[in-house]
């Protein structure tokens, strides 16, 4: 029903029901939300403060440490989107002078250097050209150089759709006394993590990308190295709404109320990571690899390049070479208003060059690679 409101004796406002389009949502984030996890955010809210809500809050924490495979135990959902949960690790561990050394091979390793400088850290970097990863050698001769207290890398840069090899990064860490940070908000629930058996210290996620839930829970886990760190700091932490030892005691067994959580979002969150431990963790990694790589052949059967060599490509996300000649972001609008179907451009130094396609949690069907190539073949000159 239409309903017409005053702003002021000369203007009015008219206002309908919303009324949204239907996408499909292959591109770099959002990814679309399961059926049964926007059922869940329709369930009635208790109180933030509810026993009833606490056990959902609890529900949470465990499914995340098995997704994560961690034994973390202030392991929580942060409430507000990856960025936030991002700049939590960030600011709990980061003082005035602290050394913060990041591996930048993409658009979200910059983020986490400005995120770091307005903590006061002396940042440190590497860098590689887009779509490259460091090798262990290469981690460790920056360890020697810089003596950091933090290293910080990205897993899965949404950027160029490279992962980057964890293996033995933990140990050298040990090694050299700091603590080792890692961005997962793109391989979370869709590519191996091993968080333990990797020595990460410190991780974060979202929720609307592997997890198949609409933004705004977003996972954060912190080890028991990463917590003595938090403990000892001469100062508090800058932001209050972030601050660990808070938020600790509102998800830990003391309930001591910190803000009103997104009761609703928590709610979604939970469903759908009920819904990935149900499917089996492993399960979904190999759903994953099957129609990233069914994907990767349909698109050079198009004539397509992608950018990432094989070893290094993401399950959740692939970066497609744009041919020369070709307005991409002409393609991708195409894409969008007559087929419904959303993939991304590129970011930074890929910025033009480059298209971003999901295949992330939910999204990751076969049924999904079929419609977007034949939308392809449609939109793409011969």
């Amino acid at each position: 029903m239409t309903q017409t409101i005053s702003i002021n004796n000369s203007q009015k406002l008219l206002i309908e029901p919303l009324s949204m389009p239907s996408r499909l949502l292959l591109g770099p984030g959002p990814s679309n939300a399961h059926p049964a996890v926007l059922q869940a955010i329709n369930t009635p809210p208790v109180g933030h403060l509810d026993p009833a809500f606490f056990a959902v809050m609890d529900e949470i924490q465990s499914l995340l440490r098995y997704v994560w495979q961690t034994e973390n135990s202030l392991t929580i959902a942060m409430s507000g989107t990856g960025t936030s949960a991002m700049e939590a690790t960030i600011a709990n561990v980061t003082e005035p002078g602290d050394v913060v050394l990041v591996g930048v091979i993409g658009y979200f390793g910059n983020r986490l250097v400005d995120m770091a400088g307005r903590y006061g850290a002396d940042v440190r970097t590497i860098t590689k050209s887009w779509g490259q990863v460091f090798s262990l050698d290469e981690l460790r001769t920056a360890l020697e150089t810089h003596r950091p207290a933090i290293l910080a890398l990205v897993h899965a840069e949404t950027s160029t759709g490279a992962r980057q090899p964890l293996e033995g990064v933990g140990e050298l860490c040990r090694e050299f006394g700091c603590l080792l940070l890692v961005d997962t908000v793109t391989s979370l629930g869709g590519v191996p993590i091993f968080l333990d058996e990797w020595g990460v210290d410190l991780a974060y996620s979202c929720s609307q990308k592997g997890l198949s839930c609409p933004p705004g829970a977003s996972p954060f886990t912190m080890s028991s190295r990463a917590w003595e760190k938090l403990q000892k700091r001469r100062t508090k932490v800058a932001n209050f709404y972030l601050d660990m030892t808070l938020l600790s005691k509102y998800w830990g067994s003391d309930r001591i109320y910190h803000h009103t959580a997104p009761i609703n979002m928590y709610y979604a969150l939970r469903e759908a990571l009920r819904l990935l431990a149900e499917e089996g963790i492993e399960n979904s990694w190999q759903r994953h690899q099957q129609n990233v790589e069914y994907l990767w052949q349909q698109l050079e059967d198009l004539g397509l390049t992608l950018h990432v060599e094989k070893e290094y490509r993401l399950p959740t996300l692939t970066t497609v070479r744009i041919p020369d000649g070709i307005d991409g972001k002409a393609i991708a609008r195409q894409l969008l208003l007559e087929y419904g179907i959303e993939i991304g451009g590129g970011l930074g130094d890929l910025a033009g060059k480059v298209w971003r396609i999901g295949l992330m949690g939910f999204n990751s069907r076969k049924e999904n690679v079929d419609r977007l190539v034949a939308a392809l073949r449609q939109v793409l000159p011969k």
